[in-house]
């Protein structure tokens, strides 16, 4: 049982589950190459990252947080596109961060944190906008409704959240009507199933409740049809 190895200091699932691809440093460098991370997103890596950049260019980005390092060129451009205003991004992995250090460096200096994104120590109302770039099918249902909690916590009314995910269950793609693809895809990735039939609006509203706040899609693109999607919401008061 290899993931023993790197139960410290992470949740359990991330070790259990994906030590091979994101807590293993050999297995950092080497889906950290534009080439490997776009052929698991089936081509469409940079129309993804391109897409969720435009989205963010019409938000208020005074304070943006990047929830988790992302393999790939998109904290570089995220990093890019609010400079001067450094960029907030947070992970459980130390390796994660370090190595976004070294991307960012000679383009905008980012401000790294080690904390978990189901227990974030930012204070209420610290960003105006939260950047969720295919994190959320990755966590189990528990840790997925605690990490939007504290999306709505700490981000301010009037502020953005934008997701870049995997779209709602894809029951006419040919990906998923294939019975070895979707097996494989399900295979490594255990909790996109449960992802697959959550209601994120819903959720975003019923964490947001305690806090006094409440979401509205405002934009949402479907890429590769369907499979993807990359949705903009705008943080409202509840009346």
């Amino acid at each position: 049982m290899l993931y023993r190895f790197f139960l410290r200091g992470v949740p359990f699932y991330l070790a259990r589950h994906y030590w091979w691809a994101y807590l293993w440093k050999p297995a950092i460098w080497f889906f950290d190459h534009q080439i490997i991370i776009n052929a698991i997103l089936f081509g469409q890596y940079k129309r993804l990252m391109n897409t969720t950049l435009d989205k963010l260019a019409h938000t208020n980005h005074q304070r943006t947080l990047q929830l988790t390092c992302v393999y790939g060129q998109f904290t570089q451009k995220l990093a890019k596109l609010i400079a001067p205003t450094q960029l907030h991004i947070m992970d459980v992995c130390i390796h994660q961060l370090h190595v976004v250090q070294r991307k960012t460096q000679a383009i905008s200096p980012v401000l790294p944190t080690r904390m978990n994104a189901e227990t974030l120590g930012y204070k209420n109302d610290s960003f105006t906008t939260i950047v969720l770039f295919f994190l959320l099918h990755e966590l189990p249902t528990e840790a997925r409704q605690n990490t939007l909690s504290e999306c709505m916590r700490t981000l301010t009314v009037g502020g953005s959240l934008l997701l870049t995910e995997y779209g709602v269950l894809p029951k006419q793609h040919w990906l998923y009507r294939n019975k070895l693809t979707r097996w494989l895809i399900t295979y490594y990735e255990p909790f996109l199933d449960s992802f697959w039939h959550d209601d994120l609006t819903k959720l975003l509203n019923e964490r947001g409740k305690c806090f006094g706040k409440k979401v509205e899609v405002i934009s949402n693109t479907d890429i590769f049809n369907g499979f993807y999607r990359v949705t903009a919401y705008k943080i409202y008061a509840v009346k």
